[in-house]
């Protein structure tokens, strides 16, 4: 074990892959000599080779497209995508290509993809580089949808992402490439190397695609959460002073029903909580499983803490992003109910 950040256990999982599988591919815009922007690829090309870790042009679709045709030759590129804001010029390579591949040649061809793409706010991005567009993956069959929140989930599930045989939108919250954040920007940052989670294995783990875990144990209130806001949750619970469970999903598709559902039934009370808007958001779908399967078990209506239906703004920042106290005023609702 060694301590990490987010971005040196995700370029762990590339250099172990890299070295493991010679199918695998690294490649986008500024990831070969530069290293990428938040140097996730720093050194890759040095080791492997620019036949393996290498630039593509300013083309969101020719990078996703060229992976398919790649994939569908046996390779498994990993793809970065330099922001997910810049996802939509490969929207149609990604939902009715690499997604519909297995289904359209019957099971002859596959797209074993991971996509890369660095999300969410908390860095002053503004409106172009602070989206989580989640929702708009986990609503297309055919793509399995990843977001982690600390180090050693990253390498795990980068690593399981490679090896799987169908593509992978692995989003990466970069307010956490660095350290945990709880929501309190004016505090100081808080680095890895503090945290237990930063403790990483040197070589080959997975961690299951379509496992959640509990973060936090806790008998009052379920909080479903992900990426950034599971550290806010808990800062949140904290606070107000309540024992919450808080589930970090960490696979948004497939999902961990079972997870879900023995825990909420287990506190009675369900509190959910994302950074992307609210309408249409990957909430609402948990807000109806957790209705579906825990409605007798229920004591309290079911709380949604989320981003508002607008751009993210950037000289508001900190009033879109779902802070502690919003998440406290959440949980003394379920509470209180």
């Amino acid at each position: 074990m060694t301590r990490m950040t987010m971005i040196q256990a995700l370029r762990s999982a590339m250099d172990v892959m890299l070295e493991r599988d010679p199918d695998v591919v690294v490649y986008g815009q500024d990831v070969g000599y530069f290293g990428g922007v938040f140097r996730c690829t720093e050194g890759l090309q040095a080791k492997h080779g620019r036949s393996r870790v290498f630039d593509a042009p300013i083309s969101e679709g020719g990078i996703v497209g060229s992976a398919i045709g790649m994939a569908a030759y046996g390779l498994r590129p990993v793809v970065e995508v330099q922001f997910a804001d810049y996802f939509y010029p490969a929207s149609d390579q990604i939902v009715s290509e690499a997604a519909r591949l297995r289904y359209r040649s019957a099971g002859d061809f596959t797209a074993p993809i991971t996509i890369r793409m660095p999300c969410g706010g908390g860095i002053y991005g503004g409106q172009t580089h602070s989206q989580s567009p989640e929702a708009l993956f986990t609503h297309v069959c055919g793509l399995r949808t990843v977001m982690p929140s600390n180090p050693y989930d990253a390498k795990g599930l980068l690593i399981a992402s490679i090896e799987n045989d169908d593509p992978v939108i692995f989003l990466e919250p970069k307010r956490l490439y660095n350290g945990p954040f709880d929501g309190h920007h004016e505090r100081p940052v808080v680095p890895w190397a503090q945290h237990a989670l930063g403790e990483v294995p040197e070589g080959h783990y997975t961690v299951p695609l379509d496992t959640a875990a509990v973060f936090r144990p806790g008998a009052d209130v379920t909080v479903l959460t992900y990426g950034t806001m599971v550290f806010v949750s808990e800062a949140a619970a904290l606070e107000a002073g309540v024992d919450a469970e808080i589930i970090d999903l960490r696979s948004l598709w497939p999902l961990d029903l079972p997870a879900i559902v023995a825990s909420v039934q287990k506190t009675g009370r369900c509190v959910i909580v994302h950074e992307a808007t609210r309408t249409s958001g990957f909430g609402a779908e948990l807000a109806a499983l957790v209705q579906e399967h825990c409605f007798y078990h229920l004591e309290a209506p079911i709380e949604r803490v989320t981003g508002w239906d607008t751009p993210y703004p950037h000289a508001l920042e900190w009033a879109y992003f779902p802070s502690p106290a919003r998440v406290a005023a959440a949980l003394r609702r379920a509470m209180e109910s």
